[in-house]
């Protein structure tokens, strides 16, 4: 099998493409295909024609692992690995044209299940502002910035912000598209608003936890996310230093994801618990 730092130089190849991909497709118009969870949650034919690009990349370089797409449902593979691929991560930002959208690739080892996997490496590229976020199991995570640009890109080593009170902390959330579950996401908020320094909400789960990595945030959290949504991002954030998970020690997955310094973690938990 090959081994974690090997997968992250494919993994990384194919963010940069992928990234070019849907930058291109976006300036030659964004046409919504359908919607899945609700007419809120649209899928944009770059979604699909970026996720078939991956898979087919992915059958040429590596033909006996498995492939798990959020347009393209799940293809076992024969090796043990499967593909965790967000053609589009922020799809409503994209179809706005807001520049905080990523595509987001992760090989597990494992079923594609968060509770039972092994993520050994994983990229995020938000193409617009030019930067890619990599991570390999136990070899940290870094930020490679100016990517698309003629000059040579930087990269620094990421590491997650020093612990702070709860009441200085900056933490990035999310809102499922279901009219019930952000009813009671907004009961949250009124919990841990007043706790908090303040709270963003910028439209991409891969983006967030990449930005609890580089500092950006302090914490993250999010309901109703799918193995996709995280699963690049947990490894970069955790690699950085964060702990990532559910509540009550559960796996990161569906039910939550928390990513925040090990010692405010449980600080976190409490109050999203309650």
């Amino acid at each position: 099998m090959s081994s974690p730092t090997d997968l992250l130089v494919i993994a990384r190849l194919l963010a940069l493409e992928a990234g070019e991909l849907i930058v291109r497709l976006r300036a030659e118009g964004v046409e919504i295909a359908a919607s899945k969870s609700s007419a809120e949650d649209v899928v944009t034919f770059a979604d699909r024609q970026c996720e078939e690009f991956l898979r087919n990349r992915l059958a040429e370089l590596r033909p006996d692992d498995g492939f798990f797409g959020e347009e393209g449902g799940d293809d076992r593979g024969s090796s043990g690995l499967t593909w965790i691929v967000d053609p589009i991560d922020g799809t409503v930002n994209y179809l706005y044209g807001i520049p905080q959208y990523a595509v987001s690739i992760a090989v597990v080892q494992g079923e594609p299940n968060p509770a039972t996997w092994t993520a050994l490496a994983g990229a995020v590229i938000n193409p617009v502002a030019g930067e890619l976020y990599t991570a390999s199991q136990g070899a940290g995570a870094f930020l490679e910035t100016g990517i698309l640009e003629s000059a040579p890109s930087v990269t620094r080593r990421l590491v997650i912000n020093p612990v702070t009170d709860l009441s200085l902390t900056l933490v990035g959330t999310g809102f499922a598209y279901g009219a019930a579950l952000r009813a009671e996401q907004a009961e949250v908020l009124t919990r841990l608003l007043p706790t908090v320094r303040d709270i963003r909400r910028a439209g991409a789960a891969s983006l967030d936890l990449c930005a609890v990595a580089a500092g950006r945030l302090d914490a993250y959290f999010e309901r109703d996310t799918k193995p996709w949504d995280h699963a690049a991002g947990a490894l970069i954030a955790r690699e950085a230093g964060a702990k990532v998970g559910g509540l009550d020690g559960a796996a990161e997955g569906q039910e939550m994801v928390l990513a925040a310094h090990p010692e405010l973690f449980a600080d976190l938990e409490k109050v999203l618990s309650v």
